[in-house]
């Protein structure tokens, strides 16, 4: 079932731009910019103009997108999330580990579950974190937003970072690239190696706190490849405090060190960027709550 989205902006203080210009900058899919053209439904201030037109500072922006299909369907789960951030398209919550991001067949005790029940209807995709990987997790509320994230997560204009406890024994550089492709491995469906076949893997660290227990690493992903920076700090000798399936030193109850706590992408529609923590306190806060 197809339903209308409306979206309102007043253009900001910056260079003038043409409307087709605007529809890239917002990367608005290629077939969704046939559609707002052949049915004028991109329109500057109150009218349909020429995609050459020049879009100026105070112009009033309206799109309407009707050709957006919405059959998505999630249970309520009965719980409800912890949000950390709301607006009228994005959702953002605190996923707890241990639990999955998305239902399977009839599950019912996923995030997206979580979601649905806080929102009385079902909310849409954007990315993952793994089951055990606690932290920011981002949802769409309308499918509308959903490409024009993607889009982001591929031209990196979405950022993720991550806090990961590693032993203090390991002994790793205070930051470097870590530049090795991952695959599936052979022996464990669940699992994944670095190998030379494997696709194209960069994850980016820095040591930023070091006591007698573990050292605590800020981690910046270049690519979202399935547990890639577990199994990239494992290759290194520094697994993941609490890692059953990379780490040998894996103790039973052990809940895995690593905390998604930083978003931060373009607002759909909008030429704002947002910033999203985990908390909004001091880093050492930040570092306490996300991984406690």
């Amino acid at each position: 079932m197809n339903k209308n989205y409306t979206f309102n902006l007043t253009y900001p203080d910056k260079d003038p731009i043409t409307v087709d210009q605007l529809m890239r900058q917002f990367l608005i899919p290629r077939k969704w910019r046939h559609y707002l053209r052949t049915e004028k439904n991109i329109l500057v201030n109150g009218k349909y103009l020429p995609l050459n037109f020049q879009i100026k500072k105070g112009d009033r922006i309206k799109i309407t997108l009707d050709q957006v299909a919405s059959n998505q369907s999630y249970q309520a789960s009965g719980h409800l999330p912890t949000v950390i951030y709301e607006d009228e398209n994005i959702i953002i919550i605190n996923k707890p580990g241990g639990q999955k991001t998305h239902p399977n067949l009839f599950e019912r005790d996923t995030a997206l579950n979580d979601v649905a029940t806080y929102l009385g209807y079902s909310p849409f995709i954007v990315h993952r974190l793994d089951m055990l990987t606690n932290g920011l997790l981002l949802m769409a509320k309308n499918p509308a937003v959903v490409p024009l994230l993607n889009r982001q997560l591929t031209t990196k204009t979405f950022h993720r970072d991550y806090y990961a406890k590693v032993s203090r024994n390991c002994n790793i550089p205070n930051h470097d690239t870590i530049n090795l492709p991952i695959g599936q491995d052979p022996t464990d469906q669940r699992k994944r190696m670095v190998c030379k076949n494997g696709l194209r893997a960069i994850t980016h660290y820095q040591v930023i706190e070091k006591n007698k227990d573990h050292q605590l690493l800020k981690i910046t992903l270049e690519t979202g490849r399935t547990h890639q920076i577990r199994v990239h700090l494992a290759a290194i000798g520094a697994p993941i405090i609490g890692d059953p399936l990379y780490n040998p030193n894996f103790k039973e109850n052990q809940k895995l060190g690593l905390t998604a706590f930083h978003i931060s992408f373009i607002k759909p529609f909008s030429f704002e960027r947002k910033d999203v923590f985990l908390t909004q306190n001091s880093k050492t806060s930040k570092i306490k709550s996300g991984l406690n």
